[in-house]
């Protein structure tokens, strides 16, 4: 069975793709911001969009790993991905 490894850019796109259609916001809204509050998300928000990265990535994301950001996101689904491919 062939695991599949993404690189930061792709998961990076599809975090941002997640984001923007759970949000409605444009991704240039997504970029520009820091991380997550100044866009004013609330905790609902980002449980959708942790479940929606979770079934699309097939990682499971514990409770006490910080998803502030984007990149928050991509780090860890890079470093869960990286992981199954050794």
């Amino acid at each position: 069975m062939a695991t599949l490894v993404y690189n930061t850019r792709t998961i990076r796109d599809e975090v941002v793709k997640i984001v923007c259609s759970v949000k409605r916001i444009k991704p240039g809204q997504l970029r520009r911001a820091k991380d997550f509050t100044e866009l004013n998300f609330d905790i609902l928000d980002l449980v959708d969009i942790i479940l929606k990265v979770e079934k699309f990535f097939g990682v499971v994301i514990p409770d006490e790993v910080p998803v502030y950001s984007v990149d928050d996101f991509v780090k860890f689904i890079y470093s869960q991905t990286a992981k199954r491919a050794v």
